[in-house]
């Protein structure tokens, strides 16, 4: 790893869902990858569409870059995401955290889901820590970031670490750890996986909810920034206070609003589910699963 490359970051916030993407491109070669990309849904209508994913497209092509890599950073709980349309329209494979298999079979088996398969066969790769991979010229490491989820990674592209929802801006804090799978232990230890990053690396958020005081959303940070001022792990605060204040806080967050949506969608890389006889399809509402 080169920490002085530098890729070239171009964020795209969603404020429906309050999630970043990110096309990330290699200055010298114009290989480019985006990351975590939105599929738009209305829920009260259940009706999709693909705003953000062109935005994304946009931007690639503006930019002259050449697409080769679709990456998740997890199987998301509050969008749908956009990977399998981006797949179709350019041929870029779609990648994820070798744990998603066991996302799937948690959720494969709550949707009663039969075409889903447990085995990662819906992304084109899987990543397993310490994987290494080319975007252009640059070198791209992933690092296993599990506790929000089991399959949780991160993307380390030169001074640049792409942390999904392991950590938010410093004056928001961490990622929940109550969905299935989750545990604020083992999130308090990944994080201080990427603090041990050089306190100069990049790092990009994957959501802002823009908390009281700022009036701006923003979505970059670095580890210095994080190791001093992050109101959940900031200051040295220790696993046993992190674990209190994380399950504390936990047992007072609703439902996302899109979880059933969102996961009977991204357990299938962004397929939507087989059409019935009809040709339609159809999104399930397990009652009094969650």
């Amino acid at each position: 790893m080169n920490p002085m490359s530098r890729p070239d970051v171009v964020g795209v916030f969603d404020p429906a869902t309050h999630t970043v993407s990110y096309v990330v491109s290699d200055p010298a070669t114009g290989a480019a990858a985006i990351i975590d990309p939105v599929l738009d849904f209305d829920p009260a209508a259940a009706r999709t569409s693909t705003g953000s994913v062109d935005r994304l497209l946009e931007i690639v092509a503006a930019r002259g870059l050449r697409l080769e890599q679709v990456l998740e950073t997890h199987a998301h709980a509050d969008h749908l995401t956009g990977a399998h349309e981006i797949r179709e329209r350019t041929g870029a494979p779609v990648s994820i955290g070798a744990a998603i298999t066991r996302v799937q079979k948690t959720f494969g088996d709550l949707f009663e889901a039969a075409d889903v398969r447990p085995d990662a066969s819906a992304f084109d790769r899987t990543w397993a820590d310490g994987d290494r991979f080319r975007l252009g010229e640059m070198d791209v490491e992933v690092l296993h970031t599990p506790g929000h989820t089991p399959a949780c990674i991160s993307y380390r592209i030169g001074d640049a670490v792409f942390v999904g929802d392991t950590l938010f801006m410093p004056d928001f804090g961490t990622a929940r750890c109550d969905f299935p799978g989750g545990d604020a232990r083992t999130l308090y230890r990944s994080i201080q996986r990427l603090l041990a990053l050089p306190d100069e690396t990049r790092m990009f958020v994957g959501h802002d909810y823009l908390p009281a005081g700022r009036r701006d959303f923003a979505w970059q940070t670095t580890v210095a920034a994080q190791k001093a001022d992050n109101i959940h792990v900031g200051g040295g605060r220790s696993e046993a206070d992190f674990v209190a204040l994380r399950e504390a806080r936990d047992a007072t967050l609703p439902a996302p609003q899109l979880i059933l949506p969102s996961l009977q969608i991204n357990i299938r890389a962004g397929a939507l589910p087989p059409a019935e006889a009809s040709g339609r399809r159809f999104l399930k509402t397990p009652l009094n699963a969650l």
